[in-house]
């Protein structure tokens, strides 16, 4: 899906079909809409008139325009009262009518901005158009082959602007093209089946991404990770054929010296649960187990493509976790990479496991901040539901900068409790520490586990269990896999450029 900007009037663009964004119960029509209304000879009026749209939200309808301007079709796409207008909102809108255009074979539209819907927040009303389309249309085929050339694909989105804004709508629509590509990636990374994303395979793809200008890829393997003592790791992939990896990407677009921001993801690249195997039901869901690691390349893709004048490292523990014949074991011991000691009571609390050796080596490149990003509880799911990112941490500002990104991007954010009383929970009899603190705020004390390994630096937590993946389609997020917290950490660090 291309989407390009041009100079001109919407009215006057030869396309398959316009879209309008009209809002519910209003009175009068913006100016927009009311010229081209005006010049179709009032079709948009009559099927208003008649009831066929009611502008609300996400709600489409389909006016053939009869020669009356060059576009063959209109597409009018509700979004809701106008006081109750968001971002959001638009996201959804243009989602949904692409897809209803993309079900009609239509493969070219164009667009515009209509400034008196919102404002006051013009780049922001182009980012949200733009990863509302791109998002949304968001198809994941490469395994498709029966009936393959029934599938239907949008080619282009023009949006005509005038002159005056055209410069800054550029800018905008290059950056969210870039942002939005670098979901795409992710989903594409999580979507891909086990057999097809090892985490050899993982990082070969992390190697492709340090083709890009400032950036650089380092794979720990096996053998160094052992005599680094990276044992928390090595030994939830003691079970599997497959290698592990440490993934290290590192970006240099800040100062030289400046400390960087270090992103750690989860790369569970399958989990079974181990000896602490999991039912059967849904257990190929835990593909998507490496969502973090994936959200993590993809911000280190997203920040060299934009440039960021940033220091950014991204570490990836990619592994499988199986029940092999040499398989870690409840009751079995490790010393993690940090020299602390670690009971194992639970095989499939091994996301903790591996992000705690990730975390520690974290430590040597002396960070200015430490998030990172798991799918690492189901009871996150539970407290919070599918749709919102679980946030623990002891920085209050990094928790403020997070809380504030989510606020532009839409992705839904919430923090939960982190006190000194939920150590005690994980506190271990014959070890320093056990891997799990019960059922009873399991999500917290999974995060006050990795709080152990962290050191002395600024840190936070994101649990994306709940939205990394999705078994319904949603506005613009196709049933699948979402490419959750790619735009939230993004936004985070532009937000950190512009202090």
């Amino acid at each position: 899906m291309n989407i390009t900007v041009k100079k001109g009037n919407l009215a006057d663009t030869k396309t398959q079909s316009i879209i309008l964004g009209v809002c519910e119960s209003e009175k009068d029509f913006s100016k927009l809409v009311a010229g081209i209304d005006q010049k179709t000879g009032g079709l948009i009026r009559d099927v208003v008139k008649k009831g066929d749209f009611e502008g609300k939200p996400s709600h489409v309808c389909l006016i053939y325009t009869r020669g009356t301007i060059p576009a063959e079709r209109i597409a009018l796409v509700g979004l809701g009262k106008k006081n109750e207008l968001d971002l959001e909102k638009v996201r959804g809108a243009f989602a949904k009518v692409m897809q209803h255009l993309r079900g009609l074979n239509i493969r070219d539209a164009a667009t515009t901005m209509d400034w008196s819907l919102l404002p006051d927040q013009k780049e922001q009303f182009a980012t949200a158009l733009v990863e509302g389309v791109k998002l949304g249309l968001y198809q994941f085929t490469p395994y498709k082959t029966v009936n393959r050339e029934d599938l239907k694909e949008m080619r282009n989105l023009e949006i005509v602007v005038t002159s005056e804004d055209y410069p800054v709508i550029l800018e905008e629509v290059r950056k969210s093209n870039i942002i939005t590509e670098a979901v795409c990636f992710a989903r594409d990374l999580v979507s891909a089946p086990s057999n097809d994303m090892t985490p050899t395979i993982m990082a070969d793809h992390a190697r492709k991404i340090a083709k890009r200008k400032n950036v650089s890829c380092h794979v720990l393997e096996k053998g160094k990770m052992k005599a680094l003592g990276m044992n928390a790791l090595l030994g939830v992939a003691a079970g599997t054929h497959q290698p592990p990896k440490l993934i290290i990407l590192e970006y240099n677009g800040g100062k030289k010296g400046e400390a960087p921001i270090a992103f750690v993801g989860k790369g569970l690249t399958f989990d079974s649960g181990g000896i602490s195997i999991k039912p059967a039901e849904k257990m190929d869901e835990m593909k998507t187990d490496m969502s973090g690691g994936a959200a993590v390349m993809a911000v280190v893709m997203a920040a060299a493509d934009l440039k960021l004048p940033l220091n950014i490292v991204g570490l990836v523990p990619a592994t499988e976790n199986m029940s092999g014949g040499g398989a870690l074991k409840p009751g079995d011991i490790l010393k993690s990479y940090s020299g602390k000691t670690i009971e194992v009571l639970n095989t499939d609390a091994e996301g903790r496991l591996i992000l705690a050796d990730a975390l520690s080596y974290a430590s040597r490149y002396k960070p200015a901040a430490i998030i990172d990003i798991a799918t690492l509880t189901g009871a996150c799911i539970i407290a919070l539901g599918e749709d919102v990112i679980g946030m623990l941490g002891k920085d209050e500002q990094i928790k403020k900068e997070i809380v504030a990104a989510a606020r532009t991007t839409g992705e839904r954010v919430w923090e939960l409790p982190l006190w000194d009383s939920y150590s005690e929970m994980i506190k271990s009899d014959i070890a320093d520490y056990k891997n799990t603190g019960g059922r009873v705020a399991s999500t917290i004390t999974a995060a006050a586990f990795l709080s152990k390994f962290v050191g002395d630096y600024p840190w936070v937590h994101l649990d994306i269990a709940g939205p990394a993946w999705t078994t319904k389609d949603k506005p613009y997020i196709p049933k699948g896999a979402s490419g959750v917290a790619v735009r939230l950490l993004v936004e985070y660090l532009r937000n950190r450029v512009k202090k």
